[in-house]
C-alpha cells in the first residue's frame, strides 16, 4: 500500500456564454415569424393597444366631462375677456390637453418598443 494519494488540482468549470447565440436566435425568430416571434410581436401589439385604449379613455373622459361641469356649476356662465368660459376651454384649452395626451402616448409607446428591443436582444 502506498501513502495517501495527492488530491487532483482543482478545476474551475464555467458555463459557456450564450448571450450572442440567444440574441441572434430571438432576432431570427422575430424575423422569420416563428411561434415565439409571433408571441413576442403579439405582446408588443397588445401593450401598444392597451396603452392607446387607456390614454384614449382618459382623453374622452376629460373632454366628455366638460359639458357636465358647465351645466352643473356657475362655470358655464363665467365670462373672461368678453367670451364665456366654456368656449375658451373647448376652443383653446382642449388642444394643449390633447397635445399632452398625445405626447404622453408617444413617450410611453417608445418605452414599450424599447422594452421589446431589450427583450429581443437578451
Amino acid at each position: 500500500m502506498t501513502g495517501p494519494q495527492p488530491k487532483p488540482a482543482r478545476q474551475r468549470v464555467v458555463l459557456a456564454q450564450r448571450r450572442g447565440a440567444r440574441r441572434v436566435r430571438t432576432r431570427v425568430e422575430v424575423a422569420e415569424q416563428t411561434e415565439i416571434g409571433e408571441a413576442l410581436i403579439g405582446g408588443l401589439i397588445r401593450a401598444q393597444l392597451g396603452l392607446a385604449l387607456r390614454l384614449g379613455l382618459l382623453g374622452v373622459s376629460v373632454l366628455g366631462s366638460l359639458p357636465a361641469l358647465f351645466a352643473l356649476g356657475r362655470v358655464g356662465s363665467f365670462v373672461l375677456l368678453g367670451i364665456r368660459l366654456p368656449w375658451l376651454m373647448l376652443g383653446i384649452a382642449a388642444y394643449p390637453a390633447l397635445a399632452l395626451v398625445a405626447l404622453g402616448y408617444v413617450r410611453l409607446a417608445e418605452r414599450n418598443e424599447q422594452d421589446f428591443l431589450e427583450l429581443a436582444e437578451d
